[in-house]
C-alpha cells in the first residue's frame, strides 16, 4: 500500500510541474503592411534561466526568433525576419512568450511553431498567419444568349474578410445601373434599378463559398452592355466585369419570321396566279376559285401560326 501511495504521489508531482502551452483558436488574419501578434503563452510563469522559447515556420524549419538563457537571441534569427520579429520582454518571466512580427508581407503567410523547453517539462503550438486579401475573378468571354433565355455573369471572390463585412454590388457601366446588391450579409432585390428587378438573382446556396454570380432572367435586346462585379470588404476593394454580347434570335423568333415572310410571299404569288388567269380569261371557275380561296386563307393561317409563336415567346420574356 505504502509503494502504491508513493507512485501516485510522484505521478501527481509529475503533473503539477508540467504546464500547457496555449495559442489561437484558429488563424490570424492581417492586411499586408500591418503588424499582427502571434500568440503563445503558459497557464503559470517559468523561470527563465533554464527556459528556451523557439519560434520557427513549419514549411521551411526557419528560425524566425529565439529566446534562450533567460535573454531574447536576435542574432540567431533569418535574416528575413530581422527587426521584424520581437517578444515581450518583459512579459516572458509570466509566461507570455508571444511574437510580434511587424511590416507584414505575402510571404509571411505560412505555419509557425512555438515551442517551449524547460527542465519541468515541453510543449508546443502552431499559428497560422493568412494575409488579408481579397481576389474578385469573372469570365474571360464575354456572354451571348438568345432573346428570353436566362443568363449566368460571373463572379467569383477570394477573401478571408467575414460576409457580413463584404458589400457586392453589380453595376451596368454604360449608365451606373444598380443591378443587384448584396450588404450586410443578405440580397436587397427592392434597391435593384426598375428595369431589372425580378429579373436578377444571386445563387444563394453559392454564397458562402465566395460565389457572386449573378443570373439575368428573360434576357432583353436592351440588357447588352458591360457589367462590373464591385466588391468592397473594409478598405480593400476589387472588381470584375462581364460583357454581355448582341442577342441572337430563338428558333421561335426563327420560325415567327420565316411564317411571316411565307405569308407575305405566298400572297404575292397566289394574286399573281389569280391576275394571270383572269387577263388570260381561263375558263376553269374552280381554277380561279381555288386561287381566291388560296389568297384568303393561306397568307392568314401563316400569320395565324405567327402570332401563336409571338405570343409564346413575349410569354417567355
Amino acid at each position: 500500500m505504502d509503494i502504491l501511495t508513493c507512485i501516485c504521489m510522484s505521478v501527481l508531482m509529475m503533473v503539477g510541474d508540467g504546464f500547457i502551452v496555449h495559442g489561437p483558436p484558429g488563424p490570424l488574419v492581417a492586411p499586408l503592411g500591418s503588424s499582427v501578434v502571434l500568440p503563445c503563452y503558459v497557464d503559470k510563469p517559468l523561470p527563465v534561466d533554464d527556459l528556451e522559447v523557439e519560434w520557427r515556420r513549419t514549411d521551411s524549419e526557419t528560425l524566425v526568433h529565439l529566446f534562450l538563457n533567460g535573454e531574447s537571441r536576435p542574432e540567431a534569427q533569418q535574416e528575413d525576419y530581422h527587426d521584424r520579429a520581437h517578444f515581450f520582454t518583459d512579459q516572458i518571466q509570466h509566461g507570455n512568450f508571444s511574437l510580434r512580427l511587424d511590416n507584414l508581407t505575402a510571404e509571411d503567410e505560412a505555419e509557425y511553431t512555438c515551442k517551449v523547453d524547460s527542465q519541468q517539462d515541453s510543449g508546443e503550438i502552431v499559428v497560422q498567419i493568412k494575409h488579408e486579401r481579397l481576389i474578385v475573378s469573372g469570365s474571360d468571354r464575354s456572354v451571348s444568349a438568345y432573346d428570353g433565355e436566362d443568363v449566368t455573369l460571373n463572379c467569383s471572390v477570394d477573401t478571408h474578410v467575414q460576409l457580413e463585412d463584404i458589400d457586392i454590388s453589380w453595376i451596368r457601366t454604360d449608365g451606373d445601373i444598380l443591378v443587384l446588391l448584396f450588404q450586410n450579409n443578405e440580397t436587397l432585390p427592392d434597391a435593384a434599378d426598375e428595369q431589372y428587378r425580378d429579373r436578377v438573382e444571386f445563387f444563394t446556396a453559392e454564397i458562402p463559398k465566395g460565389n457572386f454570380s449573378l443570373r439575368l432572367k428573360s434576357v432583353r435586346t436592351e440588357d447588352k452592355g458591360v457589367y462590373m462585379c464591385q466588391v468592397f470588404a473594409g478598405e480593400l476593394s476589387a472588381n470584375a466585369t462581364a460583357v454581355l454580347e448582341q442577342l441572337g434570335f430563338s428558333s421561335l423568333h426563327i420560325a415567327v419570321l420565316f411564317f411571316c415572310v411565307a405569308a407575305a410571299i405566298g400572297a404575292v404569288l397566289l394574286l399573281c396566279c389569280l391576275i394571270y388567269c383572269r387577263s388570260n380569261n381561263t375558263d376553269n371557275n374552280s381554277t380561279i376559285w381555288n386561287l381566291q380561296l388560296s389568297l384568303v386563307f393561306c397568307p392568314n393561317i401563316c400569320m395565324f401560326f405567327a402570332f401563336i409563336l409571338w405570343g409564346l415567346t413575349e410569354g417567355e420574356c
